[in-house]
């Protein structure tokens, strides 16, 4: 029999695994947000069809993981995370394959759609690596892996670009159906059967009432720029939208097992995390649309002339920004809690546009002021699963942090329909019958917007009711069935 000390060194490692098998699913899960990004504008040609068909290539994605993240989470917490993070990553790989052996728009918004349901992987991963963490790791872990949903859309840019720019388009959904196979047999084989399971009947009705309610107003938002802002389909979407919305609320309420518990929901530390979440995603969204398009603007129309590749280099760094960030945002958590946390990367947030406002005249300086904006989504983007997680039952973690990533996924589209809006109102022509381009101005006007959002996120944080410093973590390692599940492991070993 292995001595304990030998015994508690290989579940730390066993842990260790886990928790870098679980940062690498949701990181390639992330990547499904910029994946068609490099080829958007080719898109109609690609899949003959018009230009405003193909935009929904880029918006079935983000329905998709706006209506899966409550469902996904909810079916965590009554069935056990481990089993639907097989699916979610399973699902990934279904989609990834419908579009990379597919040439017509259908079966390709079919497999898009179904990329994006598996987005659901993220915030089930991050309540999970709570379970499995190292104390001394706990807030570094959770740190890392909420990280990777800006991350992977901000690596994902200059990745997808690189082989869109040399190879068929296909090659980028047969290079995800690699990585979502990767996902489904890491998660197979290393992810722990932890019997964390909190049975429950499934919300059938409360499922298809969100799913109806939030496609209608993340249509309307997303589409709003296209459609017209006063045109009746935008409009009907997103009232008709609000409506079911509340209508869904009204039955959640009076639902013994709710697909989401809005009582849970109300409480101050969650409501406000969860409004500071659509300002945090507003302020990482914002930076994400107005630089690209910033740097791979013509120089005669007073852009900075790079390329789709260069431009997606540009802004690897930031990326790369977030995720160094991991260890930092685990020592601020660790020593002012995560109320402080939350709000000093709102701030360093907005502090990165108010730098960007003023440095846009080369590549460089943007990348400074990306790097800028980025740390504070980091800092930020770690902070909100702990604030939720030290705030909601155990029965309710996955379903809660989904719900709070969906915060996040809402408040970037909604970054979304307003830079398109600051950018098409404010153009100017270069010759007779050449397409309108946005003024520096405007450009300028988008950094300052998303200032203004990133500092009402930090002052709403403020507004939490004080807990102290985050609670230090028992000196064992992890939850009861977690650590007896890796224990058992270790001594297999």
């Amino acid at each position: 029999m292995n001595p304990p000390s030998t015994t508690t060194a290989r579940r730390s490692d066993r842990a260790v695994l886990v928790i870098a098998v679980l940062c690498f699913s949701s990181l390639c899960a992330a990547l499904m947000q910029s994946l068609v990004i490099p080829i958007q504008s080719e898109l109609p040609q690609l899949l003959n069809t018009s230009a405003s068909n193909a935009s929904w290539v880029v918006t079935a994605t983000l329905l998709g993981g706006g209506v899966s993240m409550p469902l996904t989470g909810r079916l965590a917490d009554m069935l056990g995370k481990k089993p639907v993070l097989v699916a979610a990553a399973s699902i990934l790989v279904i989609g990834s394959l419908i579009c990379a052996l597919s040439d017509s728009l259908a079966f390709v918004l079919v497999g898009r759609v179904l990329q994006g349901v598996a987005m659901g992987y993220i915030p089930v991963a991050i309540s999970m690596v709570r379970e499995v963490a190292p104390a001394r790791l706990v807030n570094t872990a959770v740190a890392a892996v909420s990280a990777t949903l800006g991350v992977g859309g901000a690596l994902g840019l200059p990745l997808a670009a690189w082989i869109a720019q040399g190879h068929d388009w296909h090659l980028l959904f047969w290079v995800s159906t690699v990585l979502a196979v990767a996902m489904v047999v890491l998660s197979v084989v290393v992810l722990p059967h932890v019997h964390d399971a909190h049975p429950a009947r499934i919300d059938v009705i409360g499922a298809i009432g969100l799913a109806v309610g939030l496609v209608g107003v993340l249509v309307g938002i997303s589409k709003g720029s296209d459609w017209g802002w006063g045109e009746l389909s935008t409009m009907g979407s997103i009232v008709g939208g609000v409506v079911v919305l509340l209508v869904w609320g009204w039955y959640q309420l009076r639902r013994q097992d709710p697909l989401v518990d809005l009582r849970t929901m109300s409480k101050k530390p969650i409501l406000f995390t969860n409004l500071a979440a659509v300002l945090i995603g507003f302020g990482m969204m914002a930076q994400s649309i107005v630089v690209p398009q910033l740097l791979e603007l013509p120089s005669a129309a007073g852009g900075l002339g790079q390329t789709i590749l260069a431009a997606g280099l540009w802004m690897a760094p930031g990326g790369l920004m977030m995720m160094a960030f991991a260890p930092v945002s685990s020592k601020l958590l660790t020593r002012f809690g995560g109320r402080i946390t939350m709000s000093l990367g709102a701030f360093v947030l907005a502090a990165g546009y108010v730098v960007a406002v003023f440095m846009t005249n080369a590549p460089w300086q943007l990348l400074v002021a990306s790097c800028v904006v980025c740390a504070g989504v980091g800092i930020g983007y770690a902070a909100m699963p702990t604030l939720i997680l030290s705030n909601v039952p155990a029965a309710e973690a996955a379903s809660s942090v989904s719900v709070n990533t969906l915060m996040r996924s809402i408040g970037t589209t909604v970054a979304g329909a307003v830079m398109a809006l600051v950018l098409t109102s404010q153009t100017f022509t270069l010759a007779p019958g050449t397409p309108e381009i946005p003024t520096h101005g405007a450009f300028r006007l988008c950094f300052l917007i998303g200032a203004l959002a990133a500092a009402a996120g930090a002052a709403i944080v403020l507004l939490i009711p004080r807990r102290g410093r985050t609670p230090e973590v028992p000196a064992e390692d992890a939850a009861p069935a977690v650590r007896d599940e890796l224990a058992v492991a270790a001594v297999a070993e």
